[in-house]
């Protein structure tokens, strides 16, 4: 067989499955082809792409059969964008394939044998579910295979996402479905008056330009925040942006903007200056109000953090006389959800505004038996914080995507806490970090919760018991 070049079409490639990033599995003889926008049950000739030592990668030329469980992607910048990596796949087949996810995880590296595994908890919206979306200006958008076959000249500046895997790319996007009204619209009033204005947009391969990132924050109590990013400080030329937009959209509730003439996106070293409003916006949850803020972290899925917390409580269950250890407690949304349940809760987390945010809705709800401290996880967590706050009887933990740290897994196998609940956004590492616990500790149950609708991301719910 002659060797596989970039460029070659493998025709007859069966979609078998669908990988942890989203990317469709496909097979062609002996064959492991990653192909983009197929779902399983589809057969197509594929255009290879990348030529890997184990494996190809590759986009679909023509089709020959279709999969019963493809649907028609509503968004037109589906397969460009990579954001909804799953919208053409049935919502009833996106649900399977995060099960099996996560079943696989748990018996493939947490190696449990037995284990009872709850069905997945579906979304009650597949669509406009988030609360917070960052968009990245550009002066050279992404041209679509169509576009550059075109021999007419469009406009170059984009606001949008960028293109998965090629950072100094950005789509330009027209309408996002992630997202509830007014943020397209936001959004689109911002770039039109911009490109009206001659506003200059941000080169990110030579680091220049005006305009470089804007985020738009939305609460269920109807508060409405933008934070535009510029890479220059032009006062004239923001002035008349934020005018603009307060006479265009009065439903803004607060304005404020970042100067980041960083070589980053981030602005969580940076300080953020408002415009207009009062600096934060209120997420109702319960009983609970939270204050949400320019850098606050809070899970941008509101609906289904509510099914998500009260899972946690219903596993933690608490009697009222319980120490409670909150780690990675972010804003301490879930410490304080729970601190009615227990007789104390300690928060921890490395963030340092995080932990603030967490004081202040701590004090916004008159919630008095928290404790909220700053500090790396596996420095912290030690003999001396033990012995000031107490042994904890029940511990949830809520770590990044990379997992928790060992050093932190060996202190909780020595304290030895009745139940760890382990909330995580990674089936994989949750897994590897639930076999290091099998030393002491039944993995109980599990459930899948989707907090991303059209994504391969899944959350889920662990609950440990000492053995």
């Amino acid at each position: 067989m002659a060797k596989i070049k970039k460029g070659d079409i493998i025709e007859g490639v069966e979609i078998i499955d669908l990988a942890a990033d989203g990317k469709a599995v496909g097979k062609k003889n002996s064959m492991v082809i990653f192909v983009n926008t197929c779902v399983p049950g589809d057969v197509a000739d594929v255009l290879v792409t990348k030529v890997r030592r184990s494996y190809l990668e590759g986009r679909p030329h023509s089709f020959i059969r279709t999969s019963p469980n493809r649907v028609e992607a509503p968004c037109k910048h589906f397969g460009v964008c990579g954001g909804c990596k799953w919208q053409h796949l049935s919502y009833e087949k996106q649900l399977y394939f995060k099960q099996k996810q996560l079943t696989d995880n748990m018996e493939r590296i947490a190696k449990t044998s037995f284990l009872k595994m709850e069905h997945i908890i579906p979304a009650p919206n597949t669509y406009y579910y988030r609360n917070k979306l960052e968009f990245t200006f550009t002066n050279k958008r992404w041209l679509t295979h169509e576009e550059l076959e075109s021999p007419y000249i469009k406009e170059m500046r984009g606001l949008g996402f960028h293109v998965p895997g090629l950072f100094s790319k950005v789509v330009d996007i027209e309408k996002c479905l992630l997202q509830a009204e007014p943020s397209n619209a936001i959004r689109l009033s911002v770039k039109e008056f911009a490109v009206n204005n001659d506003y200059p947009f941000f080169d990110i391969k030579n680091q220049q330009g005006l305009l470089r990132n804007i985020i738009i924050r939305t609460s269920n109590t109807g508060g409405v925040m933008v934070i535009i990013i510029f890479y220059e400080d032009c006062p004239e030329k923001r002035t008349a942006l934020f005018k603009h937009l307060e006479m265009k959209h009065p439903e803004i509730t607060d304005l404020m903007y970042v100067i980041n003439s960083k070589k980053n996106d981030s602005i969580h070293d940076l300080e953020v200056q408002p415009f207009k409003g009062s600096g934060f916006i209120i997420e109702k949850m319960d009983h609970l109000q939270f204050k949400i803020g320019p850098k606050s972290f809070f899970q941008t899925n509101s609906l289904q953090a509510y099914t998500l917390y009260h899972l946690v409580k219903d596993y933690a269950g608490l009697t009222g006389g319980e120490t409670l250890y909150d780690l990675y407690t972010g804003t301490g949304t879930i410490a304080l959800f729970m601190a009615n349940m227990a007789a104390k809760v300690i928060g921890i987390e490395y963030v340092p505004e995080a932990i603030e945010n967490a004081k202040d809705n701590a004090r916004l709800n008159h919630i008095e038996n928290t404790t909220f401290i700053c500090g790396v996880m596996e420095k912290i967590l030690n003999k001396e914080l033990i012995q000031l706050y107490g042994k904890p009887d029940v511990v949830i933990t809520d770590p990044p995507r990379a997992g928790m740290h060992k050093a932190v897994i060996d202190q909780l196998l020595v304290l030895k806490p009745s139940k760890i609940v382990y909330v995580s956004c990674n089936p994989a590492t949750q897994a590897r970090d639930i076999e290091m616990f099998s030393e002491k500790y039944q993995l109980h149950k599990i459930q899948a919760v989707d907090m991303f609708p059209n994504t391969s991301h899944v959350e889920s719910i662990a609950l440990l018991k000492l053995k």
